[in-house]
């Protein structure tokens, strides 16, 4: 389970370090092999390895000839890169991904239970504030499930 922010710095080589708390779930979980990805927000998702097989294989199953199913699989899967993390708890950020995402030096690594967010963390912090001065939570048309959660 990953949960929480973490405000980190990339390096010259856009090399990042994951957060201490979660390199031993992610050794454990997936011998430190991860896929990074795009995604629509232009931010990067990060995934444990087979956490990401189960979503290749879903995308894969949709019918090819549909359009929304084949712009959804360009955009995953044909960004996608396999990367390790290496001892120290880093990894490195493929070029073509910091620049979608517009990722320079200082960004937030976003926990989302199975797979981290990782944005430029003034955008992060810009889009939250945004979204919080919008949204009256009161007015939320939530799904079923959630309207008999308690927090």
């Amino acid at each position: 389970m990953f949960r929480g922010i973490s405000s980190l710095n990339l390096d010259t080589k856009g090399r990042l370090a994951i957060p201490t708390k979660y390199r031993e779930q992610l050794i454990a979980a997936c011998n430190s092999e991860l896929v990074i990805t795009v995604d629509k927000d232009h931010c990067l998702l990060i995934y444990p390895k087979p956490v990401w097989l189960e979503i290749e294989e879903t995308l894969r199953s949709l019918p090819s000839f549909n359009e929304t199913t084949r712009f959804l699989q360009r955009l995953y899967i044909g960004n996608a890169h396999e990367i390790d993390m290496d001892s120290q708890g880093r990894i490195l950020l493929p070029q073509e991904l910091r620049r979608f995402a517009d990722l320079d030096k200082k960004v937030a690594l976003v926990g989302q239970i199975n797979k981290f967010e990782l944005w430029d963390e003034a955008v992060w912090n810009s889009r939250q504030e945004a979204q919080l001065a919008q949204v009256d939570i009161n007015k939320l048309d939530l799904p079923d499930e959630f309207k008999s959660l308690s927090i």
